[in-house]
């Protein structure tokens, strides 16, 4: 558990373990982990509110629960910032975990800017080869989806199939909406809806 501060540590020992390893292509197993990922989001929402930390909304978009949409925010200087969240469950889940999504960040996170203006000084340099390597990286952090911490997939991976979509946003968004709104807002990249409408009117 290296890499998260004792607070998130003490979150997820709370949030129930799931015991059904089935993807959306089992049937009927699936139908059960569905029913175990909602108890366990259920128990970690019940959670967030009775210690003043409710922070997010989700559910599936679709009857066969692979696609989730909802919302999440974080507060920053007494703001609420508030972010659409949305997500496929992959085929191979829960063996690999979703990629989450927040789309109104497309682009803007830190690592997507340094790799454009990295790859950008690499194909003025005619360093082609390399320059296509990165832009093809950089795709991988378009459409918003979030790249979570180097400790994640391997604890991911070491806990399947106990860990599940619950778990998901305790250790990667989480830790990634603390991490990265502060520096988005800091530095412009993303306004309060009270600013933008202000800027919008004016």
């Amino acid at each position: 558990m290296e890499g998260w501060d004792p607070n998130t540590k003490s979150t997820l020992t709370q949030i129930p373990l799931l015991t059904t390893k089935a993807g959306p292509r089992d049937g009927a197993a699936w139908t059960q982990r569905l029913k175990e990922e909602y108890k366990a989001l259920i128990a970690y929402t019940q959670m967030n509110k009775s210690n003043d930390n409710d922070w997010f909304r989700i559910s599936a978009a679709n009857p066969e629960g692979t696609r989730w949409t909802g919302k999440c925010w974080y507060v920053y200087n007494l703001l609420k910032y508030e972010f659409d969240l949305q997500f496929d469950i992959p085929v191979t889940y829960p063996s690999t975990a979703p990629e989450l999504e927040l789309p109104q960040l497309d682009g803007k996170t830190q690592k997507v800017i340094f790799l454009f203006f990295f790859s950008l000084i690499l194909c003025l340099q005619q360093r082609l080869i390399w320059s296509l390597l990165f832009f093809s990286f950089l795709q991988m952090y378009r459409g918003g989806k979030i790249c979570l911490t180097v400790h994640f997939k391997p604890l991911w991976a070491k806990n399947c199939p106990r860990f599940g979509i619950a778990h998901a946003l305790c250790l990667g968004l989480a830790p990634w909406l603390a991490a990265e709104v502060p520096i988005l807002v800091d530095s412009g990249m993303i306004k309060h809806k009270d600013d933008a409408t202000t800027s919008t009117e004016s």
